[in-house]
């Protein structure tokens, strides 16, 4: 029993290994899919009700103009906001820098104001001398911003197809399975139903976050609010280490604009909005969706990172909870006999 075992975990692995393998050397196709199904799980339930009054065809490129449209005024409001206060920014930085040096040549650290001249003189050496290799770093991000562009774009078109045919490419691909076709479309949508909900939980977390953040910053009339905002809102997609990590980046602005002490309440928020995430929007939002222990998800983020970066921690957890999902769906046996798959999809058009 045990070599039979082994020998199917065997294989199990080598078909995991390979799937891993062909991933990695499509890495760019497969992150622009996903976030395809991403945009797809968002948009659905919008082009869903659309459909219902125009024809779905027209349903699909309205939503993505619309939310093009949205992202694009949102990015163009903050770039009008920043502009607008860099003067005032450089002004207040500098005396914000001035009081921090003046706190650490007063702390128990009796750093004196020659020796961080003398700090921030070797810093501009060292910036004159690796000029050109950050000019180098910088070409790349050029490069990376293309590569970025070109898998947003790749996205898009692949949601398009996914909201206005989805059901009839998921019934081509059924129809190409063998054996039980049910237990097979019963799996899939379970793992999309979790996967979708993760999504939207994850926006709806998200977007709360950024609000409070927001709020505070301005109530804190630290500068940019709005900016530092947005970068919560990103961060939060990388589940555990994103928030803090946003937050610390705000709480770094607030030091160097409004003084030790209005950083230090920053700093207090983070322990807060950590406290709401942890104990009210996941339980309320993310139950249904991710029935995952914290546990879980830190080693699956922690996996993620380790594997494939920023990417592998923002995909990870979604991955185990949609192959966990399906897992669940796939060994419980469906009670009723199986039906046609064209009978079956016809059922359920409406859905």
């Amino acid at each position: 029993m045990a070599a039979g075992y082994g020998w199917r975990l065997i294989v199990v692995a080598a078909a995991v290994y390979l799937m891993f393998a062909a991933a990695a050397r499509l890495t760019f196709v497969a992150v622009a899919v996903f976030v395809g199904l991403v945009i797809t799980a968002l948009l659905r339930p919008v082009v869903d009700v659309a459909s219902r009054v125009v024809p779905r065809g027209v349903a699909v490129p309205a939503a993505l103009l619309l939310t093009l449209a949205l992202i694009a005024g949102v990015f163009t409001f903050i770039g009008s906001s920043v502009a607008v206060q860099s003067q005032s920014l450089g002004a207040q930085f500098a005396d914000g820098l001035a009081d921090i040096e003046r706190s650490l040549a007063a702390s128990p650290l009796h750093l004196r104001a020659v020796d961080l001249t003398r700090m921030g003189e070797q810093a501009r050496t060292w910036l004159t001398s690796n000029g050109g290799s950050l000019a180098g770093h910088a070409l790349g991000g050029a490069g990376v911003a293309i590569e970025l562009l070109t898998g947003l774009l790749l996205a898009v078109f692949c949601s398009i197809f996914f909201l206005s045919s989805g059901d009839r490419i998921w019934a081509w691909l059924l129809g190409q399975t063998t054996g039980d076709g049910r237990r097979w479309d019963i799996a899939a949508r379970a793992g999309w139903a979790t996967f979708a909900g993760y999504t939207r939980g994850v926006v709806i977390i998200a977007g709360t976050n950024a609000v409070l953040v927001c709020v505070t910053l301005l109530v804190l009339r630290v500068p940019l609010a709005l900016p530092l905002a947005l970068l919560v809102f990103f961060a939060a997609f990388v589940p555990l280490i994103g928030s803090p990590v946003a937050l610390a980046v705000a709480t770094l602005v607030a030091l160097a604009a409004r003084g030790p002490l209005i950083a230090l309440l920053v700093l207090a928020l983070i322990v807060v909005i950590g406290q709401i995430e942890a104990h009210v929007l996941h339980p309320l939002v993310m139950s249904r969706a991710v029935r995952l222990h914290p546990l879980v998800v830190a080693l699956t983020v922690a996996c993620g990172t380790v594997l494939a970066g920023v990417v592998g921690a923002v995909i990870a957890v979604p991955l185990v909870a949609v192959t966990w999902s399906m897992w669940n769906a796939w060994r419980t046996r469906p009670e009723q006999p199986e039906a046609p798959v064209a009978m079956q999809h016809a059922a359920d058009d409406g859905d």
